[in-house]
């Protein structure tokens, strides 16, 4: 019955023309929040997290972020719904996995992203942001943790 609902919603929003739903194989994960996904017909789409902002490479947990994403998803079907495309044609989107997992959420929730909320204003992530700064998980063991948003206008800078 969930997994009809969201069939449901993911088609009435994509019959309206706020997104597009699409599945396919993840075939390579770049890093936290972008990866390569194969569709059946054999396009290949790279994709960006709607919602969150993962570490840069040579920040701390990068790598561990990049670890989860593949674990999670890495050679599995996965659903994504487009809500946009960036700059570098990435479809920014929403990944489901494992029949109703939010990749985002899940990086979220386990202390590997940040809530992006420049581009988003979900609750739920926020939600799931303070819970796992409280409890001091993941990226929030560090004393003092840059978002990666800050990194790379600092980078920009020198």
């Amino acid at each position: 019955m969930k997994k009809a609902l969201q069939i449901l919603l993911l088609l009435v929003i994509s019959i309206n023309g706020y997104s597009q739903s699409i599945t396919g194989k993840v075939v390579g994960i770049t890093d936290g929040d972008t990866f390569k996904l194969l569709t059946q017909d054999s396009t290949l789409i790279k994709v960006r997290l709607a919602n969150i902002d993962c570490p840069e490479k040579k920040q701390p947990y990068s790598a561990s972020a990049k670890q989860f994403v593949s674990d999670a998803i890495f050679n599995k079907t996965v659903t994504i719904q487009v809500l946009n495309k960036d700059r570098y044609r990435r479809s920014i989107a929403n990944v489901s996995y494992n029949d109703s997992l939010n990749l985002s959420y899940q990086l979220v929730k386990n202390g590997l992203a940040w809530h992006y909320v420049k581009y988003s204003k979900d609750s739920l992530l926020q939600g799931f942001e303070n819970s796992a700064r409280d409890r001091k998980i993941g990226l929030w063991k560090e004393k003092n943790p840059i978002p990666p948003w800050q990194w790379r206008a600092n980078k920009k800078k020198k």
